[in-house]
């Protein structure tokens, strides 16, 4: 388990929610909105301060849903002291050296994000019992178009992120064969987010 050498000395406790209840109830419903409408960008901005380089966004994210029971695997860009505090300070939630254990993960570094199939992928029944990433990218809206189907899209929806892996879709496409299992992906750049559930069919346009 990741050593936290900083929370103790009141390092990584600035930027969380100034309104704990409001922010919250209005993050929550901003990522409930996201997961029911693929591909449809939401602003969570101005809510968290993380540190460096944890966007805003997941910073909202995970002050809004992390805890004491959601354990949460930091990838080697995001893997600091100072955000291990302000995790631990902000939500209570552990930082885990296992992906496989991680509930939340954040990936801030995506040119080097594990393959999708190494983090939790729930059982049959138990398909809950996944990871959610958290994937953070250069920007939503200007890469090359994707054309996104499945539950919560009535015909077909467009998404643009940019600096998605090179392996992105072909991995995306193993993890929809897993349902009910598989994880679910929130992408994040700066103040905005997206969110990909498992039922998302992705293709190039």
């Amino acid at each position: 388990m990741y050593q936290d050498r900083t929370a103790g000395d009141g390092a990584g406790l600035e930027g969380g929610f100034v309104d704990p209840v409001f922010d919250a109830q209005a993050a929550f419903a901003r990522v409930m909105d996201a997961f029911a409408r693929p591909g449809r960008i939401i602003d969570l901005g101005g809510r968290t301060r993380p540190p460096s380089p944890v966007p805003p966004a997941a910073g909202a994210f995970l002050a809004t849903l992390a805890d004491a029971d959601t354990p949460v695997w930091l990838d080697a860009a995001a893997r600091n002291d100072a955000i291990a505090a302000w995790l631990s300070f902000h939500t209570g939630a552990v930082v885990v050296d296992e992906m496989c254990e991680a509930r939340f993960a954040l990936v801030c570094d995506p040119a080097t994000m594990p393959p999708l199939d190494e983090f939790a992928l729930g059982t049959d029944a138990y398909p809950d019992r996944s990871t959610t990433l958290i994937l953070s990218l250069e920007c939503l809206r200007s890469g090359p178009a994707l054309r996104l189907r499945g539950p919560g899209i009535e015909t077909e929806a467009e998404a643009a992120p940019k600096g998605l892996p090179a392996a992105f879709l072909g991995q995306w496409a193993a993890n929809g064969r897993l349902y009910p299992r598989g994880i679910d992906i929130l992408m994040v750049a700066a103040d905005e987010a997206c969110a990909l559930p498992r039922t998302t069919k992705i293709e190039e346009r």
